[in-house]
């Protein structure tokens, strides 16, 4: 299979994966759910991962590939101010933990732009 064939299915196994992990173990997300959003944290937690499971299907199949790969880039900015939630909550913790928080930081430019490219590759498609 061509790497432009399987970039779109690494990335919804990639979405799928961290969509089942909300559902398996919640309280590592329910931890970096800014405070400012309203209402309990599990919530949001679930929604993610339901949100990421459904993403995960759309950029899967070539149909809805493009449209998915571009609410996929949408979301991975949407949920950045997690991330710095969870820069700024850790920034105590021991170094390996603290780089892990701060390394999420600029992982989400090539998560965005990965998304972005399986989108373009999907247009046209049907």
């Amino acid at each position: 299979m061509p790497r432009s064939e399987r970039s779109p299915l690494l990335l919804a196994g990639l979405l799928a994966a961290a969509g089942v992990t909300h559902f398996v173990a919640p309280r590592q997300y329910d931890a970096v759910i800014p405070r400012a959003l309203p209402g309990a944290p599990r919530t949001w937690t679930y929604a993610s991962g339901a949100a990421e499971l459904a993403l995960a299907a759309g950029v899967a199949l070539p149909r809805t590939r493009r449209a998915a790969a571009l609410a996929t880039a949408a979301f991975f900015v949407g949920v950045f101010p997690g991330n710095v939630q969870m820069a700024v909550d850790w920034r105590h913790r021991s170094t390996p933990l603290k780089a892990a928080a701060l390394a999420r930081l600029p992982l989400q430019v090539p998560l965005v732009l990965w998304a972005r490219g399986v989108a373009r590759k999907g247009e046209g498609r049907s």
